[in-house]
C-alpha cells in the first residue's frame, strides 16, 4: 500500500489509473466546493451512495447534497484542504483540514477540524460510500463557548 503523502493535494495529482482519476476528481470537487456545486453531486456520487459522519447517516444524492447545502448556510467560508491520500483498488482514504468560521459566535475567527474520509467507488468511478472520521469532541465541541467548559471538565475527569 502506498504511504500517505505529507504534501498539499496539488502535488498529489499524479493520476495512475481509473481509481486515481476518480480520487483526483473528488479532491478537486471538495477543495473548490461552492454552493453551486451541490446541484452537481450526482456527477460524483452514485444515486444510492451512503454518507456517514459523526452527525449524519444518509443514503442518496439528494440527502448528501442537503448536508453540504446546510454547511454553506450554517458556516462562513467553509472549505476543505486535502492533505493526503492513499488509493487501493476501488477505494481511498483521504486526510483533510476543514476550515470555517461560525456565524453566531467567534464570528470571523477561522476554525479548523482535522479528519479523514474513506471513499469507495463503483464501476463508473462514482462514490458509493463516503465515511468521514473526526473527533467531534476535540475538533468541534471544545470550540463552542458553553460546551467547551463542560468538555474540559469531562476530559479532566476522564484523565484523572
Amino acid at each position: 500500500m502506498p504511504s500517505l503523502p505529507e504534501t498539499p493535494s496539488a502535488a498529489l495529482n499524479h493520476a495512475q489509473g481509473p481509481a486515481e482519476e476518480a480520487v483526483t476528481r473528488v479532491i478537486a470537487l471538495f477543495e473548490n466546493l461552492s454552493p453551486a456545486d451541490v446541484a452537481r453531486m450526482s456527477q460524483f456520487y452514485a444515486a444510492d451512495a451512503r454518507f456517514k459522519d459523526p452527525f449524519n447517516d444518509v443514503r442518496g444524492v439528494p440527502a448528501i447534497g442537503q448536508i453540504f447545502a446546510h454547511m454553506f448556510v450554517a458556516l462562513e467560508n467553509p472549505r476543505f484542504i486535502v492533505t493526503g491520500r492513499v488509493v487501493q483498488g476501488n477505494q481511498c482514504f483521504l486526510t483533510w483540514d476543514f476550515l470555517f468560521a461560525f456565524k453566531s459566535f467567534h464570528k470571523g475567527v477561522t476554525q479548523t477540524v482535522r479528519g479523514a474520509s474513506h471513499l469507495v467507488f463503483d464501476g463508473q468511478g462514482l462514490v458509493s460510500v463516503h465515511r468521514d472520521y473526526w473527533d467531534a469532541a476535540e475538533e468541534l465541541y471544545e470550540k463552542l463557548p458553553v460546551v467547551s467548559t463542560l468538555m474540559r471538565w469531562l476530559k479532566k475527569r476522564a484523565n484523572s
